[in-house]
């Protein structure tokens, strides 16, 4: 009987690595997803599972960015790749180089999850978004210079408003760098000098066409504008996050350009209107005052003045009978109140009594004698009497 060989740790396991990498050629793994995580450096750590077994899975970074949507735990998908075991743990584990969701497309899904994601930011609110300019002192048109809908916007602007003043902001509108160009453009339009609102968009295409208007960092670019942004992506039937984003949304190209601008037709029709209502407004009030002018013509007062001048004077001379009358009765009353209150005086009066024999003292300095004991010899009094007064001196 042989001996089996002895190997080391790294021989058996560079020996599987070998005996599966080749075995298994890349594949398409159907499968759920769990355990989704991204690291700080980009890449994602995720685990392929079914009813009867699971695998670890990677998604490197150079993947990973070109991936549309984001996995999440519980997703169906297809993960295309190949197994590859790590030598130095002895791990096997699949190595994602493609990743599609089942049941819905990419994009689709893609659409969905930023639709939600912004949605819960509030970035779709009514409320956010800016009135655009009635008549606008310059419009930036962010689109692709040599495209169908720069031709539409001009022409429908200009040809509603002729003294229009434009300037094409030129981006590349699908393919590599649009996103870029568009985020650049939307970033720094507000240092156009005059410009107070911007047209974002481009004409139809598949949804990979458009898909440069359905990314995130288009969107926040679109929120975060500091002029008004009218979104104009694709046909009627395109509904891109841009457009969800925008201050106003444009079915067309051409409809930005009926939006962004009046009429000068339109608006000299409406002056016209004005003008007219203001007219028949001036007219019926002019009819107005003259009815009412006749109106008072026709009363009897203006038709003789001297009428009414009698009726006033006799007016005054029963007022001031009144007003005579009045002060008489006033005065009478005033002196029959002014009588009975010198008669209680008269009734308090010390003249009254000084008129029954009795007399008042006082001294020099004004003190009321009262008693004997009040003065000494030598002093001088004054006595007053019911007529006159006395002065006297002190003997004893």
């Amino acid at each position: 009987m042989s001996e089996l060989p002895v190997i080391s740790v790294t021989e058996l396991v560079t020996a599987m690595k070998e005996v599966i990498e080749t075995a298994l050629p890349p594949c398409i793994v159907e499968a759920e997803l769990s355990n989704c995580k991204r690291s700080s450096a980009g890449h994602w750590y995720l685990t392929l599972k079914d009813a009867g077994a699971e695998i670890s899975a990677t998604m490197w970074r150079s993947t990973a960015d070109r991936l549309k949507f984001q996995p999440q735990d519980g997703m169906q998908v297809l993960a295309t790749g190949s197994l590859q075991v790590y030598i130095a743990r002895g791990t096997c584990q699949f190595i994602i180089n493609r990743l599609l969701p089942q049941g819905v497309g990419e994009l689709e899904l893609a659409f969905r999850q930023l639709q939600q994601k912004l949605a819960a930011e509030g970035l779709f609110d009514p409320g956010r978004r800016r009135p655009i300019p009635t008549i606008p002192t310059r419009i930036a048109l962010i689109t692709s210079p040599s495209g169908a809908a720069v031709r539409d916007m001009i022409q429908v602007i200009t040809r509603r408003w002729p003294p229009a003043d434009l300037v094409i902001v030129p981006v590349r509108v699908q393919g590599e760098g649009a996103v870029n160009d568009l985020v650049q453009a939307l970033s720094a339009v507000h240092r156009i000098p005059g410009v107070d609102v911007a047209i974002v968009g481009r004409g139809g295409g598949s949804l990979e066409d458009l898909w440069s208007f359905n990314t995130e960092a288009v969107a926040r670019a679109i929120a975060a504008c500091r002029v008004p942004v009218i979104s104009a992506v694709g046909h009627e039937t395109d509904v891109s996050i841009a457009d969800l984003v925008a201050d106003r949304r444009a079915l067309t190209p051409s409809e930005a350009g009926e939006l962004v601008v009046p009429s000068a037709e339109e608006l000299r029709e409406q002056l016209r209107q004005s003008a007219e209502r203001m007219r028949t407004s001036m007219l019926s009030r002019v009819d107005n005052f003259r009815l009412r002018l006749a109106a008072l013509e026709a009363r009897s007062v203006l038709q003789r003045p001297e009428n009414l001048i009698g009726q006033r004077r006799q007016d005054c001379d029963i007022l001031g009978d009144r007003m005579l009358r009045s002060m008489g009765l006033m005065v009478e009353r005033q002196q029959r109140n002014l009588a009975a209150v010198a008669a209680s005086l008269h009734a308090l009066s010390p003249l009254k009594v000084l008129l029954r024999g009795y007399s008042l003292t006082w001294t020099e300095t004004g003190a009321v004698v009262r008693s004997a004991s009040q003065v000494q010899a030598g002093d001088i009094l004054i006595t007053r009497l019911h007529e006159g007064q006395l002065r006297s001196r002190v003997e004893v």
